[in-house]
């Protein structure tokens, strides 16, 4: 090798990364990104099962208080969740631009209601960065990283945390009393 050539390792540790060539691969995301607040998100698309206008919810007596009620998607009951509840926002009117995404994360499907759905992005994993502390208003435990584009942060959502086990064990006892028993 010539004297003050830079070798791929010199040359990805420049980049700001420490991999070696072989293994510096610019993995694609696709990313489903809407808005909740004035702050733009985003889900990875292979976890989003649809995309659905807002429908009537039934409201469920003593449910946690970001659900918003059930619906029947399909024949099956499924909670639906407020993300501006779950983040700490008020309430808002819901208009034309809201929408009900379908999730299924880890064989477990989940609703939740944006204002508005805005695009499906594909970007380089290499413009994610871990999520600073304060990086927006809601708890960083709810936030996997943040792209920086051009001129915006994407703040893409942990869905494990956001959907995580006690939220899920209240929404599923408040179903469950919506749905009848089945005798034997």
């Amino acid at each position: 090798m010539e004297q003050g050539t830079p070798t791929a390792t010199e040359t990805t540790k420049a980049r700001g990364t420490t991999q070696t060539a072989a293994t510096t691969v610019d993995e694609q995301l696709q990313l489903v990104t809407f808005e909740i607040a004035n702050e733009e998100f985003a889900v990875d698309i292979l976890a989003v099962q649809e995309i659905n206008r807002m429908m009537d919810l039934t409201r469920v007596p003593q449910s946690p208080d970001d659900v918003e009620g059930v619906i029947n998607l399909r024949g099956k009951i499924i909670p639906v969740l407020d993300l501006r509840k779950r983040f700490g926002f008020s309430a808002s009117k819901r208009d034309e631009h809201s929408r009900i995404v379908v999730i299924d994360d880890n064989d477990r499907v989940s609703v939740c209601i944006v204002f508005r759905v805005h695009e499906v992005l594909r970007v380089s994993s290499s413009i994610i960065e871990p999520a600073p502390a304060m990086v927006c208003s809601i708890d960083s435990a709810f936030i996997a990283g943040v792209g920086k584009l051009d001129d915006r942060l994407l703040i893409l959502l942990d869905l494990s945390q956001l959907f995580s086990g006690s939220m899920l064990q209240s929404a599923d006892e408040a179903t469950a009393a919506m749905t009848p028993a089945v005798s034997v």
